[in-house]
């Protein structure tokens, strides 16, 4: 089970999965892609963390609002390999993939979905993102899927805001909670870059546990971990700091130890 609430912070790791079948990197072996999720699934269980997301960073560039049957078939047959160690998963299929990551969450049993995009719209890299919270929450009724958490990015990273320049984040943050997400997901500009911490205090002022969703690091931790109700760390955990790479079990010790401390 995993609880996410004020009592403890989460220590949340990465999954990048390598490039999935549809992707302009795929490499033709499904098994290596399998075999390399696991491996960096298990150095993250070993070095501390409490759960794990699993995502097919490695498809960029991503298509807009959803990904071809072949990536949800490879995405499902390494998060089912990821959830049999038995560590709480969350799945994100970018970009905007929220319908097709509330699938595989539930055939393989995963406990939670991070989403972009799920009130109000935004201009990504991708294009324009539209709200999806709608179609989702039904889509999870029907399912009888309510027990799949929905962790929603607000004024979500690598995106464009101007349209919602005249809410401050506290009313976004609100936004989203008024239309069901069970937890909020803040982050820096872009991956690997720090939150601000005054844009946590804003989040929370919603009432429901937020989450740092990037740059967190052994030397920045503390100002996160009383904030907090999850970490979600994915680059600080690779050998040199490199998304593109293994997990380094070392940081991820590392990064643990430093939250018990903070």
């Amino acid at each position: 089970m995993l609880n996410v609430s004020d009592e403890r912070c989460l220590f949340v790791g990465m999954v990048h999965l390598e490039p999935l079948p549809g992707s302009p990197g795929w490499g033709g072996r499904i098994d290596a892609v399998v075999d390399a999720a696991v491996a960096d699934a298990r150095a993250l269980v070993r070095g501390g963390c409490d759960a794990i997301i699993v995502e097919n960073m490695g498809d960029v560039p991503y298509l807009k609002g959803g990904v071809e049957a072949e990536t949800v078939a490879a995405m499902a047959r390494a998060t089912a390999a990821v959830t049999a160690l038995g560590i709480p998963v969350g799945v994100q299929v970018l970009a905007g993939a929220n319908r097709e990551a509330l699938a595989v969450a539930l055939a393989c049993g995963a406990k939670f979905i991070r989403v972009e995009a799920f009130a109000y719209g935004h201009v990504a890299d991708e294009g324009w993102m539209d709200a999806c919270a709608g179609e989702l929450v039904r889509a999870r009724a029907l399912l009888g899927a309510g027990d799949i958490k929905i962790w929603a990015d607000i004024r979500k990273k690598h995106s464009a805001h101007a349209l919602t320049q005249d809410l401050d984040l506290t009313e976004i943050a609100k936004g989203h909670v008024f239309c069901g997400a069970d937890a909020l997901i803040v982050t820096g500009q872009s991956t690997g870059e720090p939150t601000d911490p005054n844009d946590l205090m804003l989040a929370r002022e919603a009432g429901i546990p937020v989450v740092v969703g990037s740059g967190v690091d052994a030397h920045n931790i503390h100002q996160y971990a009383h904030m907090a109700s999850a970490l979600i760390v994915g680059s600080a955990l690779k050998f040199d700091g490199d998304w593109r790479k293994r997990v380094d079990e070392s940081r991820v010790r590392e990064l643990a130890d430093a939250l018990a401390r903070a």
